[in-house]
C-alpha cells in the first residue's frame, strides 16, 4: 500500500511538471497532453484507484469552476445590450434543439440525449489564460456560457435527485432548495453591493491594498470551502457553490488585480492538472477495442460540436461569423458535466457500460478535437492580422 502510494505520487509530481514539455513538443493543449498521459499511465497501472487522488481531483474540479467564476464579469453582462442577451439565449435555445433532436434522431441513449445540450465553462476559464480574456469571442463565449452553465447545473441537480429518488416529494423539496439558494444568493448580492457602495472602506479592510499576511487569498479560500459546505448541507451539487464563491470574489474584490494571478497560478499550477490526469486516468483505455466505444464517441462528439456550430449563427452579427464560430467551439466542452452524468446514470444503472464509455471518450474527443481547432483558428487569425 505505501509502495503503490509512493509510486502514485511520484508519477502525479512526474506529469504535473512534464505535461507542458510534452505538450509543447506536440503542440497540444496541455490539459488535453494530461488526459492522454492519465490514461496511458493508468494502463500501465502507474495512476489508479486511490482515495486520497481521487479526493484531490475532486478539489481541482471544484476548483477549476471556481477560477471559471473569478473569470466572470457581472458588470460586463449586466451591462451587455439586451440584443446580445437576447441572442445569447437564441444561441443556447438552437442548441438545445439541434443537439435533442439529433440525438433521438440517431437514437441515443436517453441519458445521452439529455447530457448532449449541457453547457460548462470550466474549460472556457483555460481558453482565457491562454488566448486572454480581452478576445471579443472569449467575453461572449462568457455571456453565453454563464446561462447555460446555471441552466446545465440546475438540471444535473434535479437528474440527480430524479435518479436517486424518483419522482416524489424528495425532488420537488430538492428544487425548491435550489430555487431558495439561487434567491438567496441574488438577495446577498444586491445587499452587499449596496453595503459596499455605501461604505466602500470595508473592501479595504477585507483585502487591504498593502498586505503581508495573503488576507486576499485566505478571504478568497474561505468563501469557496463556505459555499461547497452549504451545497453539501443542502445536497446540492458542490460545482454550483464554487461557480458562485469565485464570481463573488470578482463582483466585489475587483480592484485586487493581482488576487486571480495569485488564485490562477495555484490552479493551474497544481489541482486543476491533477483533475485532468485524474478524467484520464478514469477511462480504462482497453475499452477502445470495444466494439461500438470509438464510433460512438465520435458519432456524440459530432453531433454536440455540429449543433453548437449551428446556433453560433444567431451571434454572427455580433462580432462576425468567426468569432461566433469561436464561441461555438470554446463551449463545445462540457467535460464535467458529461462525466458528471456518466457516472450518476452508471450508477444508477440508467445507462450501460458501452454508452458509460461511449460518453467519457467522446467528453475527451471534445478537448482534443476543439482546443486544437481553436488553437489552428487563432494562429491563422494572428498571422492575418500581421500582415495586415
Amino acid at each position: 500500500m505505501i509502495h503503490t502510494s509512493i509510486t502514485l505520487i511520484l508519477t502525479l509530481s512526474l506529469l504535473i511538471w512534464g505535461s507542458p514539455f510534452m505538450a509543447k513538443f506536440l503542440r497540444l493543449p496541455i490539459p488535453a497532453v494530461e488526459i492522454i498521459l492519465g490514461s496511458l499511465f493508468a494502463y500501465f497501472g502507474l495512476v489508479g484507484d486511490n482515495q486520497y487522488f481521487d479526493l484531490i481531483a475532486e478539489v481541482g474540479f471544484l476548483y477549476l469552476m471556481f477560477l471559471a467564476g473569478m473569470e466572470v464579469d457581472l458588470k460586463q453582462i449586466t451591462r451587455s445590450p439586451k440584443s446580445i442577451i437576447r441572442k445569447s439565449i437564441l444561441f443556447l435555445s438552437l442548441m438545445t434543439f439541434f443537439s435533442v433532436g439529433s440525438g433521438l434522431l440517431f437514437g441515443l441513449n436517453g441519458i445521452i440525449v439529455i447530457s448532449m445540450p449541457l453547457i460548462s465553462i470550466g474549460l472556457l476559464a483555460s481558453l482565457s489564460k491562454t488566448y486572454g480574456k480581452e478576445q471579443p469571442w472569449i467575453k461572449l463565449a462568457f455571456i453565453a456560457g454563464i446561462l447555460g452553465e446555471i441552466i446545465s447545473i440546475a438540471v444535473l441537480t434535479i437528474f440527480d435527485a430524479a435518479s436517486t429518488t424518483g419522482v416524489t416529494f424528495a425532488l420537488v423539496e430538492k428544487i425548491g432548495y435550489l430555487s431558495a439558494f439561487m434567491l438567496t444568493v441574488y438577495v446577498l448580492y444586491r445587499f452587499l453591493n449596496l453595503l459596499f457602495w455605501w461604505f466602500p472602506e470595508l473592501k479595504n479592510i477585507l483585502v487591504p491594498e498593502f498586505d503581508t499576511s495573503d488576507q486576499d487569498i485566505r478571504l478568497a479560500m474561505a468563501l469557496f470551502f463556505i459555499l461547497i459546505s452549504v451545497m453539501l448541507a443542502l445536497e446540492l451539487e458542490l460545482a454550483l457553490g464554487s461557480f458562485i464563491a469565485g464570481v463573488a470574489i470578482s463582483a466585489f474584490f475587483h480592484h485586487e488585480k493581482e488576487l486571480e494571478k495569485k488564485m490562477s497560478s495555484l490552479g493551474f499550477g497544481f489541482l486543476v492538472p491533477l483533475f485532468f490526469i485524474h478524467v484520464g486516468a478514469s477511462f480504462d483505455i482497453r475499452s477502445l477495442a470495444v466494439e461500438g466505444v470509438v464510433t460512438g464517441a465520435l458519432l456524440i462528439t459530432f453531433l454536440m460540436i455540429l449543433a453548437r456550430v449551428l446556433a453560433a449563427i444567431a451571434l454572427k452579427h455580433i462580432h462576425g461569423s468567426k468569432e461566433a464560430l469561436l464561441v461555438g467551439l470554446s463551449l463545445s466542452m462540457p467535460l464535467t458535466l458529461l462525466v458528471a452524468v456518466a457516472t450518476i446514470g452508471y450508477e444508477t444503472k440508467l445507462l450501460d457500460l458501452l454508452s458509460y464509455y461511449q460518453l467519457i471518450l467522446a467528453s475527451i474527443f471534445e478537448i482534443l478535437l476543439v482546443m486544437v481547432t481553436i488553437k489552428i483558428l487563432q494562429s491563422k487569425k494572428s498571422t492575418q492580422d500581421q500582415s495586415s
